[in-house]
Formats: structure tokens, C-alpha cells, sequence
């Protein structure tokens, strides 16, 4: 018999104290609910068929699209998606209608199904999320790692450009860049990479300047190893649990931004569903239409509350304090 390993790894100790935060496990489940809500959004809401045999075949027009000549009249065995219905499609003899059973969370004043579009726009803020996040870990982590590892006046610069970000509240700034140019999800996605880096960078600095003198560093470097490969292949590994924390705040507050700027104008345009258009929609029709308030705005909070349990919880778990 194999003898049980006396030591665990660093990342199943972190796991280990992760899962007895019952917050964050919580948090953790509704998270990979929502991604799995975003990568299934075409076979939860549309008006495409999952499945259906049409001239004597069967076939998947979910994901494969409807093939020529297409005639529903024709097909059998139709199956369609929970809710049968176009997050973009309009339909203005079903405007404003509540809550029912044909329409799970009612519609717009455009006579969009909500809960389609509540779908869909899972995938959008989850996207723009994570890619705007991944944006701003992958400069964070350069400019951070150049800060701590040669120090002087490298440092320097990257110090003050880390306070001049500080200095411009970052909404403000996503809308002053967004005001001169044109909305779009890569657009967003890209300003808010570019202007989140410097958390990342600060944390990154810090442990690159308490990793540089260490004797795993210096042996690398006697070794022969080039500059990029001690800081990217030995110092980053290292490095990079506090960065895990700050990611996932950060798609939380990624996600929030989005919204907000979706809200007032500048994000998501209008034909695309995003959580933040469908309460920008709710504004002239709030004391008729109260869901349209309601189902996006309870939502972005679960959404936002879910990351930032997540969040909270590897915080703790990686704390050696928090350990018993």
C-alpha cells in the first residue's frame, strides 16, 4: 500500500479551508450556475428548436442553425427550448405584459420576452467579465512584475502611473473614453481592461519585491535563467494568490460597470440584451411595469453578491491566519 502523503500541496490546503465557508461554497455553486446559464443560453431561450425531424431526418438547429428551406409546417417532433422565444425578436401586440406562465417574467414595451433576455444577457455581463478582467490581470501582472523585479527606476514610473490611475475615478474615465468612440462589447471590454490594471499591478509588486531575495530566486538566477523565465516561471506561481482574490472582485465590479453604463447609454447597444439595458427600459415605465426593475435588478445583485462571497472566501482561505 502507498503511504499517505504526510504534506499537502498549497492548493488543496487553499481548497480545503475554501469548502468549509458555507457563504462561499454558495457563492461558488451559483457562479458555476450562471456560467453554465450563459455557455447553455441558446437551448434555455430562443425561438430555434433544439430538436426536430424534418424530411425524414432529425436534426439540431440549435446548434447547427436551420438548414435551407426550412418550413415548420414540415417538421415533426418539434422540441423547443423552455422559453420559446428571441431575446431580439419584437412582438408589439404583447407589450407590457406581467408575470404569467406564457411569459415567465413578463415582457418589454417592445413586446420582448424578459426572461429570453435575462438569458442572454447572462452570457454578455459574464463575458465581458471575464475577458475585461483577464485584459487587466494580463497587464497588471507585466507592469507589476517589471515594478518588483528590478526596482529603482523602473518602480518609479510604475508607481506613478499607478497613483495617476488612482487619481481619475474609474466610471468617469470609462465614460469620458467611451464618449469618443463607438459602444460595443468589445469596446466596453477593452476599456475597462485597460483602465483596471493597477490593483493588480500594486499587489503583483509587492510580492515580486518580497520573492527577489529569496533563495529559490537566486539560485534560478545562478543557474542561468534569463529575466522573464525567473519572474514568469518561478517568482509569478508565487505571486499569484493574492491576484486570484482581486480577479474575482474584479469580475464582479466589471460586471456592475457594465450594467451601469448599459443603464445610462454607453454600453451594450440597445438591440443586445444586457441586464443594465433592460432597467435602462424600466425608467418610463416604472409604476406600470414593475419587473422590468425588479428581474435585472435582483440579478446584477445575485450575481454580484455570488462573486464577492467567492471572493471573500479565497481570501480567507488563503490567509494562513484563517487556517486552524
Amino acid at each position: 500500500m502507498k503511504r499517505k502523503r504526510s504534506r499537502e500541496s498549497y492548493w488543496r490546503l487553499v481548497w480545503r479551508q475554501f469548502r468549509k465557508n458555507r457563504f462561499a461554497m454558495a457563492g461558488f455553486v451559483l457562479v458555476l450556475a450562471l456560467c453554465a446559464l450563459a455557455v447553455l443560453a441558446p437551448c434555455i431561450a430562443g425561438s430555434v428548436p433544439l430538436v426536430a425531424q424534418w424530411k425524414g431526418r432529425w436534426i439540431v438547429p440549435v446548434w447547427r442553425g436551420l438548414p435551407e428551406g426550412w418550413n415548420v409546417a414540415e417538421a415533426t417532433h418539434v422540441v423547443m427550448p423552455p422559453i420559446p422565444y428571441s431575446p431580439t425578436e419584437y412582438d408589439l401586440q404583447a407589450t407590457l405584459i406581467p408575470p404569467s406562465a406564457a411569459h415567465w417574467f413578463g415582457t418589454d414595451d417592445q413586446g420582448r420576452d424578459v426572461a429570453a433576455r435575462l438569458v442572454h444577457g447572462t452570457k454578455i455581463s459574464l463575458t465581458i467579465g471575464f475577458v475585461a478582467v483577464g485584459l487587466a490581470a494580463a497587464i497588471g501582472i507585466v507592469i507589476g512584475a517589471l515594478a518588483g523585479y528590478y526596482g529603482g527606476w523602473v518602480d518609479i514610473i510604475v508607481s506613478r502611473a499607478i497613483e495617476v490611475m488612482y487619481c481619475f475615478p474609474t466610471f468617469f474615465l470609462i465614460l469620458a473614453v467611451l464618449a469618443f468612440i463607438q459602444p460595443s462589447i468589445y469596446n466596453i471590454m477593452i476599456v475597462i481592461g485597460v483602465t483596471g490594471w493597477p490593483g493588480i499591478a500594486r499587489l503583483i509588486r509587492g510580492e515580486f519585491f518580497k520573492l527577489r531575495d529569496q533563495e529559490f530566486v537566486a539560485a534560478s538566477r545562478v543557474t542561468g535563467a534569463g529575466d522573464l523565465r525567473v519572474m514568469f516561471r518561478h517568482m509569478l506561481p508565487n505571486a499569484i494568490a493574492p491576484v486570484l482574490v482581486s480577479i474575482t472582485f474584479g469580475i464582479a465590479s466589471a460586471i456592475l460597470v457594465e450594467s451601469g453604463l448599459s443603464f445610462l447609454g454607453f454600453g451594450v447597444p440597445p438591440y443586445e440584451p444586457s441586464w443594465g439595458g433592460i432597467l435602462s427600459q424600466s425608467r418610463d415605465f416604472i409604476d406600470i411595469a414593475w419587473w422590468l426593475t425588479v428581474v435585472p435588478g435582483c440579478a446584477i445583485f445575485v450575481t454580484i453578491t455570488a462573486y464577492n462571497l467567492v471572493g471573500e472566501g479565497l481570501r480567507d482561505a488563503i490567509d494562513p491566519r484563517m487556517r486552524e
